[in-house]
Formats: C-alpha cells, structure tokens, sequence
C-alpha cells in the first residue's frame, strides 16, 4: 500500500461537491478520471461515483491499492460488482436515505400522469381556458396498480397507495414474506390484470427491456407506465410505439436509456409526462446520500465494516 499521505480517491464526475469532494479532499487527494495516470494510479485507494461512467475491470485493473467504490445511488448497474469482488474491492451504495423521496415522486408523477396535470397547465397558459373548458381526462379511481419490484422503494411506494384506497399487486424474483399483498411469478399476467404499471427494479443485463412489445400490449388501451427504476427496464422504442398508436393510455417517465438524450419523439406526444431523472433531487436527500458515500469510503479505509455494501460484496467478505 502507498503511504497515507499519497492516497488519492478518483472521481468519475462531480459528486456532491460541497458533501462529497469537500469531506473527502480533508483527507485524500481527489484525483478526476480525465487526470488518471500511470504516475498517480498507485495512490488511488477508492473511487467515488455517480453511476454516469462505468466502473468495469479495465478501470479497477489500473489500480492496484483500490480498496472501496462508493457508488452515489441506489442502482449501481455501472459499477461491475462481480469483478469487484473478485479483486477483493467492497462496492457500496446508498439505500434507504431516498426511498421516501423516490416514493414521493412516484405518486406525484402517477397523479401528474393519470389527472393530465402538466397537461392542463400548458391549456390554461396558451389561453384556451378563455374558450372551452378543459376536456374531462382519466382517473385512478378503479383502477389496480401492479408494482414491478418490491423492494424498499417499491414498499414506500405500495403505503402511499394503500392511502389512496388503490388496490396494489406486484411482481419481482420472488414473493416477499413481510408484504400481504397478492404476487404475480409473470409479469405478463400482471399486466394483463392491473391498468397501472410502476417500474421499480434495478438496471442492468437481467432486467433490460424487462418491460417489452409483450408487457405494454398486456396492459392494454387503458393501461399506464410509470418508470422511476431505468431507463433501460423499458423497451423503449416499443413504448414509443405504444403511446403514437395509443395501445396504452399514457406513460409517466423519469428515467430514459440514454439520458440525458431523450428521444425527440416524446416531445410531441401528449400523452407522455417527462422528467429529467429527478427521483431523489431534493437538497435534503442528495446531500444524505452524499454522506453516506462519505462514510463508507471512511469506514474502509479505517480498517471498519463499510455501512451499505452491495450484495456481490458482503461485509464479513466471503
């Protein structure tokens, strides 16, 4: 190992400056990826990153006192964890601090989705209020919602639900023991049998284009997609398809494939409500998730257990 004095943590982009680089630069030298370099790649004993660069082996072989990558975000679908593990570097994240923030804006871009809200908006500033009334729109009332993943977002999500009077089921590897509501093994027969679809599994090979061609013609000319997980969950190009022909009703999305290129074609569409990935912006959330990055990186290399490693790299390692 290099002596203290040199370590450096490399960042793959900006990560909370005023939580994240600011606690870190107290103790380390913060070291961009465009400045990597074979000079400096020795000292590099922890990476920082927000998911928008991947973090494969070929980074991780460049350097040799890696201990710890703190990932800024609950997925962690760009970091490699299997080769982490291999290399004996522990991969941490950031649950629960944003699941209630994440929950929140689900609901709200369920209801902005269902009650047309930015839709209206837009009716009443263009001045066409002065003329008609606005049309009558859709609603949530009688409807089931089918929640793809029940994790801990997913369970935030099911309890604001349940105060809504909505009756929720749900699909994902397995039924959850804690969580009294009805499961589906298919989610081609979920979306068959509900007339909302919230997407809240992480990204990566497994679940890529889980929601296809098959799943959004399941759900029907009623049916609506929420997508709060990744972009890549959703076939997009399928989904297009869906909304132009109007196979299903309408789509709320807050992730998209390739972001922050969206596809010019959902601008026309008025039955699309777009947001710019902001499921967990609020300064309260960012800056524990923040901390939490702080204190993982600390906690390794102070010879500690790390707070929240990821399932490839538990803590007592294997």
């Amino acid at each position: 190992m290099t002596d203290q004095a040199r370590l450096a943590v490399l960042t793959t982009g900006p990560v909370m400056e005023d939580v994240v680089e600011r606690q870190l630069a107290g103790r380390f030298d913060l070291v961009p990826l465009e400045a990597l370099s074979e000079a400096n790649a020795g000292a590099v004993c922890a990476i920082a990153t927000r998911g928008k660069v991947r973090v494969d082996e070929a980074l991780m072989a460049r350097l040799p006192n890696l201990r710890i990558v703190g990932n800024f975000g609950v997925g962690y679908d760009t970091v490699d964890a299997v080769a982490a593990a291999r290399r004996g570097v522990i991969v941490t994240n950031t649950p629960d601090v944003l699941n209630e923030e994440v929950a929140d804006l689900t609901l709200g871009l369920l209801l902005a989705t269902v009650r047309q809200i930015p839709q209206a908006d837009r009716f009443l500033r263009d001045g066409k209020w002065l003329k008609a009334a606005y049309p009558l729109g859709p609603t949530l009332r009688g409807r089931t919602v089918g929640i793809v993943g029940m994790g801990r977002i997913g369970k935030a999500i099911a309890r604001r639900l349940e105060a809504f009077s909505v009756p929720v089921v749900y699909h994902g590897r397995r039924p959850q023991p804690d969580v009294a509501l009805t499961y589906y093994a298919s989610l081609l027969d979920m979306a068959r049998d509900v007339s909302v679809l919230v997407v809240i599994v992480p990204g990566g090979a497994q679940t890529r284009h889980l929601v296809d061609a098959a799943v959004l013609a399941a759900l029907g000319p009623d049916g609506i997609l929420i997508n709060v997980a990744r972009g890549t969950v959703v076939d997009e190009a399928a989904l297009l398809r869906a909304l132009e022909a109007r196979t299903i009703l309408a789509a709320g999305l807050d992730v998209f494939a390739d972001e922050p290129n969206v596809p010019e074609a959902f601008f026309a569409l008025d039955n699309a409500v777009l947001l710019p990935h902001v499921g967990s912006s609020t300064h309260h959330t960012r800056t524990a998730m923040g901390q939490l990055v702080v204190d993982n990186i600390l906690a390794v290399m102070d010879g500690k257990a790390p707070l929240t490693p990821v399932a490839e790299t538990p803590w007592p390692k294997a």
